[in-house]
């Protein structure tokens, strides 16, 4: 055996698909092809099984080259747009809040003047007790938050459990503030449970 030739163990090719196999297989474990090539003769088979073994060789190259550039494209595109952001309005919702004592909640997004915010709310712990709502435009939101003197657009009186009937004139951002009535001495939270819908009035009468 001279320096150039593989020992009998190193494994071969199928003549036919170009995979790898054991020394010593008398048929492909792919494809079923007789007669695999040992790597001893792999320099020296014919010249068309020798241009079919460099084509597939290139061609598997070629697609995990391909595999791993679309991989890392998915990942460099969900790196640079951020997280995925969910469909559907910010005030069609539902769900279970819990205000401290003198402290608030609020519920935000656009409304198209002349469109409408329907909903519910109610104290579900402790039961029967209050909630107030107060909802705010732009301007409103940003005096409510510096504690500025504010008139809310629409607004309900402390209550264990309201319907929500809100229709603006006006688009703008508004915000649905439910607030817990009772002084923080008394240290009561209240649980409330609200749900909210969007609806488009088809007629779009509201001024933009």
């Amino acid at each position: 055996m001279t320096d150039d030739q593989p020992p009998a163990a190193t494994w071969g090719a199928c003549r036919f698909c170009g995979i790898a196999t054991p020394s010593g297989a008398s048929q492909c474990a792919i494809c079923g092809a007789a007669d695999p090539l040992p790597a001893a003769q792999l320099a020296t088979a014919p010249r068309s099984v020798r241009r079919r073994l460099a084509f597939l060789g290139v061609f598997r190259s070629v697609i995990v080259i391909v595999v791993v550039a679309a991989l890392a494209y998915a990942i460099v595109s969900a790196e640079l747009s951020g997280p995925p952001v969910l469909s559907g309005d910010p005030l069609t919702t539902a769900g279970t809040y819990v205000i401290g004592p003198g402290n608030y909640t609020f519920l935000e997004g656009e409304i198209n003047g002349g469109d409408y915010v329907l909903g519910n709310f109610s104290s579900v712990a402790p039961a029967g007790t209050d909630v107030a709502l107060a909802v705010y435009n732009t301007s409103d939101w940003d005096a409510f938050v510096a504690h500025d003197p504010t008139v809310p657009v629409y607004s309900m009186d402390p209550t264990y459990a309201g319907s929500i009937a809100f229709s603006p004139l006006v688009t703008d951002n508004y915000w649905f503030v439910f607030t817990n009535p009772y002084a923080p001495s008394s240290h009561l939270t209240v649980t409330v449970y609200i749900t909210t819908e969007y609806e488009a009035n088809s007629g779009d009468d509201g001024f933009a």
